[in-house]
């Protein structure tokens, strides 16, 4: 299969190694990656603080960039990121719309329902959920808002998680509740933000986990601050960094970090 990486602001920005993985264990599975090389935002950000008209070119652009390369032969996109693909599938044809620019909403659906989250794509798509993956730790994994309501993907994070050798899977006490991250919320309503980044740290310790994991690099960034601050020696991995380790990277997420680095 033909698949278009979108690498996410934050991936880009931030976080290169969740890209770079999801590259990485897609070519280990079989298949062609590309990479768009103008992409950029996919408006996200803009919409969900209610800059409407802003977003409209962001997301333009966006429909149009992976639009060509569906039209050169691409066959699903995929995000290592529940959030990205959420504004993908369920912004990107509204704000359209509300612009009055109906062809562009068309647009927006046809590439949104090619567009994938990583572990959407890898069982529903791919139909595996053994990746070959080598990863002796103990992991508990954090379901994000949006994966978990608007991208419904259920438990297929967690089946590919059982499958990963070495790897220890523990429960997270109030799994589906949210860290407090939500973006700009966490900025406009930092108290109450904080609040829910304790109980989930105060979940995610109570589990005794070496990791946490999840699908979003902007939650894992949340809780991840968190836990550097209280120097607790837990680290957040990106679902895809796990998914990606095998026992030639010597059980280690940082072979990932290092090679985004160079």
């Amino acid at each position: 299969m033909r698949i278009a990486v979108v690498a996410t602001c934050l991936g880009d920005a931030m976080f290169p190694q969740a890209p770079i993985a999801t590259v990485q264990l897609l070519e280990r599975l079989g298949h062609e990656v590309v990479f768009p090389a103008d992409q950029t935002c996919c408006g996200q950000m803009h919409v969900n603080t209610g800059y409407l008209d802003t977003a409209l070119p962001v997301v333009r652009h966006h429909v149009e960039v992976f639009g060509r390369a569906l039209d050169d032969g691409v066959d699903a996109i995929v995000a290592p990121s529940g959030s990205c693909v959420g504004c993908v599938r369920h912004q990107h044809a509204m704000v359209a719309r509300r612009a009055g620019d109906e062809g562009l909403a068309q647009a927006a659906e046809e590439g949104a329902a090619r567009t994938f989250e990583l572990s959407e794509l890898l069982v529903d798509v791919l139909g595996v959920t053994d990746v070959g993956a080598y990863y002796p730790h103990r992991v508990t994994y954090h379901p994000t808002c949006h994966s978990l309501r608007m991208l419904r993907v259920g438990d297929k994070p967690l089946q590919l998680l059982r499958a990963v050798r070495g790897l220890q899977l523990v429960e997270l006490p109030e799994a589906e509740v949210c860290c407090g991250f939500g973006g700009t919320f966490a900025v406009k309503n930092a108290e109450t933000s904080t609040a829910m980044l304790a109980d989930k740290m105060a979940n995610v310790l109570s589990s005794r986990a070496e990791v946490c994991t999840a699908g979003d690099s902007s939650c894992l960034m949340h809780i991840g601050g968190g836990l550097s601050r209280l120097r607790s020696g837990v680290r957040t991995v990106h679902l895809a960094e796990i998914l990606a380790s095998t026992d030639r990277d010597d059980a280690s997420t940082d072979i990932v970090f290092e090679e985004a680095s160079r």
